[in-house]
């Protein structure tokens, strides 16, 4: 086997490296060796790839690069048994489909009213003149946005219940007590609700009781006028043409929440953080929203040049995520003049892709306007990953992202608190702002303002 160059390194010391700080790591190996490297694992080669023609390669060769299930087996705990990451074969396409649809097209269109809606509610919450966090505030929109679309939940009981059930989950699976166990899962002991590991899996029991629960009700009461991903999903039929089991529509949604949630959010917080350390960034994007009149259609919004170009760089500098689900080589292959053997184990850094100065000149500089000159290919460009493991909400996320963001930049008027470069920090999957960005509310405008903001 004909390997790229890597490290020589103990397995066990580079895996702190990547763990203490994964973006200078994958900083350090690409200066070092480019943008193809190989990490050994013991005896499995893990082969980083960050260049596009590699990227291409590993998502078009589908027969003897695999895609499979079984390595994503850690997350089993997050995502369940029957989850999008861990089916292979004909149960993932089926699934993947069954997603799909309410999450693409004219199914999503009629959240935009609502998205714009929930926005305005957490915004107006913000006192004037007083410094707030902008991740977890834009954490509150993104769940909101999460029970409303997922599960067509908007008010009463079980809807208060999730919010604060899903918020402390999701806000817990962060935490070391259960990232570290993942990561060894000899920790995974369940030694009741005041251990750590059994008080996530007694949140996870808690949320399936109000899954199942509101499963049994829809069942029974089948709304036709619903449209929510969990209303189609009760009466979908899987790959063998039976109703789907409460377990399979279970599982169908964590990993739809984590990324509905954080990854969400981390996006918009980034936008905000760059929108406002560049004002004549954030100015002409808001022009460009204000001509659109007062109260536009959510559609008209989305459409629009220099929003799409101004989210696709935030998406660039800092993904939804920055390292592809891993693959595995089947049969022999040939990548990029490298043969490569059945075992070895393939990871595309969209990170290192998207940082690549060759395709976007002085890529640490926040500059929209690159995607407006030049169309990027899906395997230039790829904040959600590709082939398929590619995140079936990608089409949902940046319509919310849209939306969420041009009614912040039209309607209120932000400062940052302090001119320091804000830092990403790992948090899960995601690089959220390490400060969780500090922002001062200055003022609300009640109309579509048609003069320059004035600043804090």
């Amino acid at each position: 086997m004909n390997l790229p160059q890597g490290p020589k390194l103990p397995a066990w010391w580079l895996r702190m490296q990547f763990t203490a700080d994964p973006l200078r790591f994958l900083d350090q190996m690409n200066l070092r060796y480019g943008d193809i490297f190989t990490i050994m694992s013991e005896s499995t080669p893990l082969i980083f790839v960050g260049n596009p023609q590699g990227m291409k390669q590993v998502f078009t060769n589908t027969t003897e690069i695999i895609a499979a299930g079984e390595l994503n087996a850690e997350s089993a705990p997050l995502v369940g048994k029957n989850g999008l990451l861990l089916l292979d074969g004909i149960r993932h396409r089926s699934r993947r489909k069954l997603l799909m649809s309410p999450l693409h097209g004219n199914k999503i269109r009629a959240y935009g009213q609502q998205i714009c809606d929930v926005t305005e509610k957490v915004m107006n919450q913000l006192p004037l003149g007083k410094s707030f966090l902008a991740y977890p505030t834009m954490q509150k929109i993104t769940l909101e946005v999460i029970l409303n679309t997922l599960f067509g939940l908007h008010t009463g009981d079980r809807y208060e219940q999730l919010k604060h059930l899903l918020n402390n989950l999701m806000n817990y699976a962060r935490s070391p007590f259960v990232e570290i166990p993942l990561s060894f899962p000899f920790l995974q002991q369940d030694l009741g609700r005041w251990s750590p590991w059994g008080y996530f899996r007694y949140l996870w029991r808690q949320f399936d009781q109000l899954i199942y629960a509101e499963i049994s009700d829809r069942r029974q009461q089948p709304n036709p006028n619903a449209n929510d991903v969990l209303s189609e999903l009760i009466f979908a039929r899987n790959e063998t043409g039976e109703l789907l089991t409460n377990e399979e529509i279970r599982d169908l949604f964590p990993s739809l929440l984590f990324g509905g949630r954080d990854a969400s959010a981390t996006a918009i917080t980034w936008a905000l953080y760059w929108l406002h350390r560049e004002p004549q960034i954030r100015e002409k994007l808001r022009q460009e929203i204000n001509n659109l009149g007062e109260s536009p259609n959510p559609m008209s919004i989305v459409e629009l040049p220099y929003l799409n170009a101004v989210c696709n760089e935030i998406l660039r500098i800092y993904p939804t995520q920055f390292v592809t689900f891993p693959r595995i080589v089947e049969s022999a292959t040939n990548l990029m003049g490298y043969n490569l053997s059945p075992g070895a184990i393939i990871i595309g850094c969209i990170y290192l892709t998207h940082q690549n100065p060759e395709l976007y000149p002085q890529p640490q500089q926040f500059r929209p306007d690159r995607f407006l000159e030049k169309q990027y290919s899906p395997y230039e460009f790829m904040p959600f990953g590709g082939g398929t493991r590619r995140c079936p909400g990608e089409a949902l996320a940046m319509f919310e992202m849209k939306l969420v963001l041009a009614k912040i930049i039209s309607r209120y008027q932000l400062s940052l608190t302090h001119t320091q470069r804000e830092k990403p920090q790992p948090q899960g999957a995601n690089y959220p702002p390490a400060s969780k960005l500090k922002m001062v509310l200055c003022n609300i405008q009640q109309h579509q303002p048609t003069q320059e903001a004035v600043s804090c």
